[in-house]
């Protein structure tokens, strides 16, 4: 099995994937970042398909053109497994078409809650005890996916947006990893029945 991971920032979650020795052939980023830099570090491919390229981060974007050369640069490498790690740009149909529930994602909120950008801000906003952290596959609708793992995280008093984002972050650095290798378990049967 063949992983490709998706960045756009510092690489702790990247970081946390390949210290658990999962079977990452190549780290894809939308911008310059850290991802890229760890990637090579650590012998793993490093692919920077950069938006710029593609009208960069304004309503000039193109979406659809940036995804097709995202889904090329995957198949081309011969990936299985699709993984977002902090990947920030949202994804067009054919990514999807080509990896039909085989792309995962992580949300630091307890999905259906707080979904999009903000989630720890609105937690915080909406006086919630509890938040967390979701795994799941991900679909062309954002963070609508079908929920794999999640994990509660309370919220203290006194937690401001990075206190409590960096609570999360310390479980979806253990959940993503092991919910990545139940994920590849169970893929790997049907990917030989489907070869066979």
């Amino acid at each position: 099995m063949r992983v490709g991971v998706l960045v756009s920032g510092t690489g702790t979650i990247l970081q946390a994937l390949l210290d658990e020795k999962l079977p990452i052939v190549l780290v894809l980023a939308d911008r310059p970042c850290r991802g890229l830099e760890i990637a090579a570090e650590a012998g793993v491919t490093p692919v920077l398909l950069d938006r710029q390229d593609f009208g960069g981060f304004g309503s000039g974007f193109d979406r659809v053109g940036y995804s097709r050369a995202v889904t090329a640069a995957l198949l081309d490498a011969g990936i299985d497994l699709v993984v977002m790690a902090g990947f920030g740009t949202v994804l067009a149909e054919s990514v999807h078409e080509a990896y039909p529930m085989r792309i995962l994602n992580t949300h630091p909120a307890l999905l259906p809650a707080f979904p999009g950008w903000h989630a720890v801000e609105e937690a915080l906003a909406a006086g919630v005890d509890v938040t967390g952290c979701t795994v799941h596959y991900a679909t062309l609708e954002m963070d609508a996916g079908p929920v794999i793992a999640q994990e509660a995280v309370p919220v203290r008093p006194g937690d401001d947006a990075g206190s409590l984002h960096e609570r999360i972050k310390e479980v979806e650095r253990r959940i993503y990893p092991e919910t990545i290798q139940r994920v590849l378990a169970e893929l790997e049967p049907r990917q030989e029945k489907e070869a066979g």
